[in-house]
């Protein structure tokens, strides 16, 4: 490598703004639990890299870099030039030594992604550019070079590889149900590294109404002047705590096929975690360092994963979450928990039933 390329392969400038840099920052300061901890026990394989990078040598991923500089428009000095003004800057916030490359795809969906088995190359849509005002593409930005700091890009090449073969064999008797297994692993895997990579958007961008407002835009259109962020909050609210066992149902189907978590559930993630203590440490200059990730244990992640969802679990408004954990915490009337859910009480088998006038009959109830 030449002595010119390597510069411009590195993030040499300061931002225009004067916004936090965080050397040496470690992918595992903003993953979330789900997602890092799948992360850090697949870096931890001896030998992972190459097996998978061997498996993966099949995809045609030669001919998808072909077909973006045939057909797209590549980020530079000379186009875009806003766009490599962003990306220069989020890798200098993000502290990734080498800036990916970056192209312009037209397609009016909103949409951007981040792609590559060797080296990250980030997609954005003319949708998406068109949509978006500047701090709203750099939170954009920030997530892409996100995804690309945590490795994302391997698996979401796998991902969309698998995607378009299980169209290819969906003649084929079981062929499709093999492909779909793991094209459904696959996706919620992505879903978390989503919720991941909005939080890198965020330390770049560090302006949480900007994230909101792109969220917001990517729901409902250029319409900001018809639009409350409170409101757009207030959604999420409803949704994650309203309905029945059934809306619970409903809203696990509705999410299976999709790679990305709902437009509002985002928004409200993100915000409380730019509420928490953790993102105010991330700020003050306290956070983990890419130096130390080979000491990171994979049993005190996968704890603080599984504390988190049993956090979400015990704190969570939707029905079936609750139903779950009170299951799951040790109810002693197993059979009339159960009954009293899906059929609004009746009697017990070993007690005597509350009175129709609410009076409690024997030793008294269950408080859910």
């Amino acid at each position: 490598m030449t002595e010119d390329s390597h510069d411009a392969a590195r993030h040499d400038h300061v931002p225009s703004r004067q916004r936090k840099r965080f050397p040496g920052i470690s992918s595992r300061t903003y993953e979330h639990p789900a997602d890092r901890s799948a992360l850090v026990a697949l870096r931890r394989l001896t030998g992972f890299d190459t097996v998978f990078k061997a498996l993966s040598s099949l995809l045609p991923e030669r001919s998808l870099r072909l077909l973006f500089l045939s057909d797209s428009v590549r980020v530079g000095e000379a186009q875009f030039t806003h766009l490599n003004g962003l990306l220069r800057e989020a890798c200098s916030i993000l502290d990734l030594e080498k800036v990916p490359v970056m192209y312009v795809t037209q397609d009016p969906r909103p949409n951007a992604m981040c792609i590559g088995l060797d080296e990250p190359l980030i997609v954005v849509t003319t949708g998406l550019v068109e949509l978006l005002d500047e701090d709203e593409m750099r939170a954009v930005v920030g997530h892409e070079v996100g995804h690309a700091l945590s490795g994302h890009s391997v698996y979401r090449t796998i991902l969309l590889f698998l995607t378009t073969l299980a169209v290819k064999v969906a003649w084929i008797p079981l062929g499709n149900v093999a492909i779909m297994a793991i094209v459904t692993a696959l996706r919620e895997w992505f879903r978390k590294s989503e919720l991941s990579a909005d939080r890198a958007g965020l330390l770049v961008g560090q302006d949480l109404t900007a994230s909101m407002r792109g969220l917001m835009k990517v729901a409902g259109g250029n319409h900001l002047h018809e639009m409350n962020v409170d409101a757009f909050l207030e959604q999420a609210a409803e949704y994650e705590a309203g309905g029945d066992l059934r809306d619970s149902v409903l809203k696990i189907l509705n999410v299976l096929p999709r790679t990305h978590p709902f437009t509002t559930v985002r928004a409200a993630e993100l915000k409380r975690w730019a509420e928490s203590r953790d993102f105010q440490r991330i700020m003050d200059g306290h956070y983990p360092r890419r130096e130390e990730d080979k000491d990171t244990s994979v049993t005190d992640s996968f704890r603080e994963s599984a504390a988190h969802y049993a956090d979400t679990v015990r704190g969570g408004k939707d029905p079936l979450m609750k139903l779950v954990g009170d299951l799951a915490g040790g109810a002693g009337d197993l059979g009339g928990k159960l009954r009293d859910r899906f059929m609004g009480g009746g009697t017990g088998g070993g007690g005597t039933a509350d009175g129709a006038d609410g009076t409690p009959g024997g030793s008294g109830r269950d408080q859910d």
